[in-house]
């Protein structure tokens, strides 16, 4: 399926490199990573800083929080670091079939984890807690919204290089092919999300019982039709035989793509930890 050999070794000779031996894409995105890093480190000291001045007669964080949903937001993106790094390992093989399904896996689980952050946004605007209700909503949707958008960014990213993939080894047209297949992904992303958060809406509501499945399902019923039609036509662009320009020379993109998801990984682990655990200590 790939034009390139599954010899299993990185073959870093098909990227320029610098002085150090290090891929100029390598070399780019540890810079990017450090000086992004530096960012979030000062957005997650102002919070900390600011935690000890609370603003008077404001909310009890400890109420609204609610962990259980925050402990499976941190699973889900964890278990999503995992499918990058067998999708690298993939690619260093040049196992095409296999990045796509690695890859595909990490977008769902990233989709989920947006999910997660708009029903909690919801719910803590629904309680009163806004970007300027106090100083804690201000650092908290500062620090947190700054991430989330960190995540669809990588989820964008994700599905680019899917499209990748498919791109034919020969000469043959594939822009107009590659638009649509992210058109129909953009309205795959939305609706599932919508589901997803008034779903959980409905059953926090009504319990997790089958009539409050049946009546999220009616109530959703146009997302949901527009999701599965999506989920086909993903499935017919998604159908090639023929050869594609993607093997093991590619393997730097997927392992800059996979550098950039670890470090959203490892940054939420620190807010988790700073912002939700803090509270209960």
């Amino acid at each position: 399926m790939s034009t390139h050999s599954a010899t299993g070794a990185i073959d870093h000779h098909t990227d320029h490199t610098t002085t150090t031996g290090i891929p100029n894409k390598k070399l780019f995105m540890w810079a990017f990573l450090a000086s992004d890093c530096m960012f979030f480190g000062t957005l997650i000291s102002t919070h900390l800083v600011y935690r000890l001045h609370p603003t008077p007669n404001g909310p009890d964080i400890k109420k609204l929080f609610s962990i259980d949903l925050t402990l499976f937001a941190t699973f889900v993106l964890l278990v999503s670091s995992l499918f990058v790094a067998l999708a690298v390992n993939a690619s260093q093989k040049g196992r095409v079939k296999s990045v796509r399904q690695l890859l595909l896996g990490t977008i769902v689980f990233g989709l989920m984890f947006l999910s997660c952050q708009v029903f909690e946004y919801g719910n803590f605007l629904h309680e009163g807690l806004t970007l300027s209700s106090s100083m804690f909503g201000t650092t908290f949707y500062t620090l947190t919204g700054t991430h989330g958008c960190h995540v669809a960014i990588g989820v964008l990213w994700l599905t680019l290089m899917y499209i990748r993939t498919f791109k034919p080894a020969d000469e043959r047209p594939w822009v107009l092919r590659s638009l649509g297949h992210l058109v129909v992904f953009a309205a795959v992303a939305v609706t599932c999300i919508i589901t997803l958060v008034s779903t959980a809406h409905t059953v926090e509501e009504h319990g997790f019982t089958a009539g409050a499945l049946a009546h999220a399902a009616q109530h959703n019923i146009v997302p949901i039709a527009i999701a599965l039609v999506g989920f086909g036509i993903l499935t017919w662009l998604g159908r090639t035989h023929k050869a594609v320009d993607f093997g093991q020379a590619n393997a730097i993109d997927i392992e800059s793509l996979g550098l950039y998801w670890h470090f959203i990984d490892i940054v939420w682990i620190v807010i988790f930890t700073v912002v939700y655990l803090l509270e209960f200590l």
